[in-house]
């Protein structure tokens, strides 16, 4: 079922709570799916996007992140990280501050505008603190797309495969968490599933870059599972 549009900020971060929430802003959505889609269009141009909190796994600078109006974009504002530091392992987080689940199906529309080292854009889930939770992502300049789990801050792929991540182009990138079993899709196909018991309890959800890539995210849905 498609997510429903709702505030940039939703209340605690209790499966109940989101639910009543989602009844608050958008009635014609299902109590029954949990479901809902960041309005980046109600964030303020130049300011760190609403409803997030900033962390980064690894070395070097923090990331920076930022509203930004961009024409291509499904309503003219996309959520960037503009942080050129090169450093490898450098991962900067955007941490959804209100919804803590273990079993979600999410979805991101991404674009990755630069980076000399890394082109990349990910979603994190079941995300414990900054070094600890599991990460989809895919990278322009490898031409692939990658699942990890990160442990104390060390990453560990668990599954990947190769296919072409065009640069300054939106592609969708998705992650669906539901016990042991994680699917991975990418441009609405999904490309592989893994399994996993690590992280089994509930966790945040952050959308993830690496390095220098300067990276956009558009039309983030969550949708809790049961």
């Amino acid at each position: 079922m498609s997510p429903y549009l709702i505030g940039s900020r939703i209340r605690p971060n209790l499966r109940a709570a989101l639910v009543a929430c989602t009844l608050a802003f958008a009635p014609a959505a299902s109590a029954q799916t949990g479901a809902a889609m960041i309005a980046i269009d109600r964030m303020t141009l130049g300011s760190p996007p609403a409803g997030f909190s900033f962390a980064r796994t690894g070395r070097g600078k923090e990331g920076e992140w930022s509203v930004t109006a961009d024409r291509t974009a499904a309503a003219g504002h996309a959520i960037e990280q503009t942080s050129t530091d090169r450093t490898d392992y450098r991962f900067p987080l955007a941490i959804h501050e209100s919804l803590s689940a273990a079993n979600v199906d999410v979805e991101i529309r991404f674009k990755a505008v630069a980076g000399k080292t890394d082109q990349a854009a990910g979603i994190a889930v079941r995300l414990m603190n900054a070094d600890n939770y599991y990460v989809a992502r895919a990278n322009a300049l490898e031409d692939n797309v990658r699942f990890y789990r990160v442990v104390d801050g060390r990453r560990e792929q668990l599954e990947g495969v190769n296919l072409k991540v065009t640069a300054n182009e939106w592609h969708r990138l998705g992650l669906r968490a539901e016990g042991k079993r994680f699917t991975v899709s990418y441009d609405g196909k999904p490309l592989f599933t893994a399994a996993d018991a690590t992280f089994a309890e509930a966790g945040g959800i952050a959308l993830w870059t690496k390095s220098d890539s300067v990276t956009r995210f558009d039309q983030i849905s969550i949708s809790v599972l049961p």
